[in-house]
């Protein structure tokens, strides 16, 4: 079978943890299955990208992060935005959507 998941474009992983934790905190097991199920099972994330990225957006005060219980009783990190992290998300996701069309035009020309 092939594989069907695509690497993810450099810088696009921090814009999809936001957009995943927009949705209300989430540890970073359910932050990686939120992009899955929301891609189709196009997008994969792991681990070894995942977590320096939420602690890079927590260093840059766009998370904030504290422990709790996860569905199944294990310890884990929950992540949330911060407002600041709220207003990049907003920022970014516009200049997403203008680089996709545009990306978009290029490929479809003639």
């Amino acid at each position: 079978m092939a594989d069907t998941s695509l690497e993810l474009v450099q810088g696009t992983l921090d814009v999809l943890i936001l957009k995943s934790l927009s949705w209300g905190p989430r540890h970073g097991y359910a932050v990686a299955e939120s992009i899955g199920e929301r891609s189709g099972q196009v997008l994969k994330v792991e681990e070894g990208a995942l977590y320096p990225a939420l602690h890079r957006l927590e260093k840059r005060g766009l998370l904030e992060a504290e422990w709790g219980l996860s569905d199944n009783n294990r310890r884990a990190k929950f992540y949330k935005l911060t407002s600041a992290g709220r207003a990049h998300l907003r920022a970014q996701a516009q200049t997403w959507t203008r680089y996709a069309a545009a990306v978009s035009r290029v490929l479809e020309a003639a």
